[in-house]
């Protein structure tokens, strides 16, 4: 599926619309999209000419319900066909879609609905529809129509789902593919971590720009599948799985529930896989409580496994020549020992196991490799439509702790105080505002500022330290990275979450969280009764986080090092407002809600 940029046939210059059709046409019996229906186990499918015919019917469906070309449109549902398929629809009829996090407070809501001047909304359920029922009647809203997926109420204002695509007149679909690269394909609103959300504008040629960059940097199976799990208000999952199985003719399957992941990844096994910082945590925290559990014999075969991966992916990682006889040991690991244990997890076929979103913690990677798995940390934000670096698995294409360098088309430089810049064709057009324009965010140079800041190696691996603005200065003038800090701390399979502390004092202090899966294991492998005890506040479980944060220090330079800490239970998440929806840290969120212990480890 490659092209020739510049040419009639360059993906840039086309739409998605027009590859969704290609697809239909070229690869009518293929698989596009697959999901479990609520309460069963067995998979139902699309082909690619199912599915033109679905998106066409509900094309028209939404254009019988006022959708016109240029309207934004307003999506709140988590992953399911009825998302994907009204997302293409949308983009088919001209129309702008936008998803919402379905963990959005009312007030995000009702702001991108006013930002955005959506007219019309598609929600999952009765239940969820409770907020937006009110912004039909608020006069500073222009929000019309309502529809609702499962359980629509029409005395509450609701518009059924159900019958949006029973009818398709013959050629609607063909009539609608009148339009240019340089239309709008989504807004995507940063999840905002301070302030109101941004509205990223982004077209089709951007989109598109991207996908044929990450195409040429990684060489995939054709038709691969691809895993939709992660939130489709994130940029990451509309690309993997809305965007780039267009260009790929990729399978998409819908995991409705995070939490079933696990159960999904076993049944797929997809050539590549992304997970946040936090999956790859999750799911290595999974496999070291299996390895702990595992008899010695067996174990002891298994951590010998990982010591030849470790040592073979070293060679990789430093672009140098592996001996043979490690390959040959590596080669007999891997298919014996290595393969199997990863057939479990559904990640024996991965070419590219990726990880973005936010710093990865070394160990964390290192654990990985030794699995034969080799994480590439990638780095973009929303305003780059995705990726602009990534480290590529091919020997000396990577190293562990970067986050790679540029893909093709993105410029990239590093200011005076580190922070980075980026430009290229996948960069998104501007931001969204209230009237409708697009204002850009680019100097007189196209530099974009993407307030991370960061270094360049000898080689051009580009290293993220932290945010500009989350840079903590101590009262003494030191700048530190809080996230360098942090990654150091959660090195200790103990130690889940931290928040480093210190604007404006004189030392750092920090806030831990417990794992929960790891910190039972470890108090009963010590023989302590964890019957329904709160871990946090046990002496030996306090004892050990001591060491945790005492060798994290024997690591850090002298402002960076962490003089006082308090170890919490629960964890943060999306859920209690701590973490953002995308899981990266709301930190100030996190110190106002902590501000009485913050201020206690300050005291003498």
């Amino acid at each position: 599926m490659t092209s020739v940029p510049g040419t009639a046939d360059d993906p840039t210059n086309r739409t998605l619309p027009e590859l969704f059709l290609r697809n239909a046409r070229e690869y009518p019996d293929l698989p596009a999209l697959s999901w479990r229906e609520p309460g069963t186990t067995d998979w139902t499918t699309l082909t690619w000419s199912q599915a033109h015919d679905t998106v066409a019917a509900l094309t028209e469906g939404y254009a019988a319900l006022g959708v016109r070309p240029g309207d934004h449109v307003l999506l709140m549902m988590g992953n399911r066909p009825e998302h994907w398929l009204s997302d293409m629809a949308l983009v088919h009829a001209g129309a702008v879609p936008t998803t919402v996090y379905s963990t959005a407070a009312p007030e995000q809501i009702s702001y991108i609905c006013r930002h955005s001047r959506a007219r019309l909304a598609v929600v999952e359920n009765a239940d969820a529809a409770a907020h937006w029922e009110k912004l039909l009647d608020d006069p500073r809203t222009p929000l019309e129509t309502l529809v609702v997926v499962d359980g629509p109420d029409p005395g509450r204002g609701h518009t059924p789902y159900t019958g949006l695509a029973d009818t398709v007149p013959a050629g609607a679909f063909e009539r609608r593919h009148d339009l240019t690269p340089d239309r709008l394909v989504t807004v995507v609103y940063t999840s905002g971590t301070t302030g109101d959300p941004k509205g990223a504008a982004i077209t089709h040629r951007q989109v598109l720009a991207q996908a044929t960059s990450l195409d040429a940097a990684v060489d995939l199976p054709d038709h691969p599948s691809h895993v939709c799990y992660l939130p489709l208000a994130h940029i990451a999952e509309r690309l993997l799985t809305l965007y780039l199985p267009l260009f790929r003719a990729s399978h998409v399957w819908m995991c409705a529930d995070p939490a079933a992941l696990a159960g999904v990844l076993p049944e797929v096994r997809p050539p590549h896989f992304v997970g946040v910082p936090r999956v790859w945590e999750k799911l290595a925290t999974a496999v070291r409580a299996s390895l702990a559990a595992l008899p010695e014999e067996i174990a002891t075969v298994i951590d010998s496994a990982r010591e030849v991966a470790t040592e073979y992916n070293g060679y990789l990682e430093r672009g140098e020549e592996v001996p043979a006889e490690l390959r040959e040991r590596y080669q007999g690991v891997r298919e014996s020992v290595l393969t199997p244990l990863l057939a479990r997890l559904g990640l024996d076929r991965v070419i590219l196991p990726s990880s973005a979103s936010a710093p990865m913690p070394v160990d964390v990677l290192r654990f990985w490799s030794s699995l034969g798995i080799n994480v590439m940390d990638v780095w973009g934000l929303t305003e780059s439509v995705g990726v602009a670096t990534l480290n590529n698995p091919a020997p000396g294409r990577h190293r562990l702790g970067s986050v790679g360098r540029p893909i093709d088309g993105v410029q990239m430089r590093v200011a005076e105080d580190g922070e980075v810049f980026l430009r290229g064709p996948s960069m998104f057009r501007g931001y969204l505002q209230a009237d409708g324009s697009v204002v850009a965010a680019v100097d007189e140079d196209g530099w974009f500022p993407t307030g991370d800041v960061g270094r360049v190696d000898d080689d051009g691996f580009l290293w993220i330290t932290d945010r500009k603005k989350e840079i903590i200065v101590t009262s003494g003038g030191k700048n530190v990275s809080p996230a360098l800090v942090e990654n150091t701390l959660k090195e200790h399979p103990l130690v889940s979450q931290a928040l480093a502390h210190g604007d404006n004092r004189p030392f750092l202090v920090a806030l831990l969280v417990l794992d929960p899966e790891m910190t039972p294991l470890w108090a009963r492998e010590r023989g302590i009764d964890v019957g329904g005890a709160d871990l946090s506040t046990h002496p030996e479980v306090l004892a050990e986080v001591e060491r945790a944060v005492a060798a994290a220090n024997a690591r850090l330079s002298r402002p960076e090092q962490v003089k006082r800490h308090r170890v919490l239970s629960g964890e943060w998440g999306p859920d209690t407002g701590e973490l953002t929806p995308s899981l990266k840290l709301r930190r100030r969120v996190v110190v106002n809600r902590y501000t009485k212990d913050l201020e206690a480890l300050y005291q003498d």
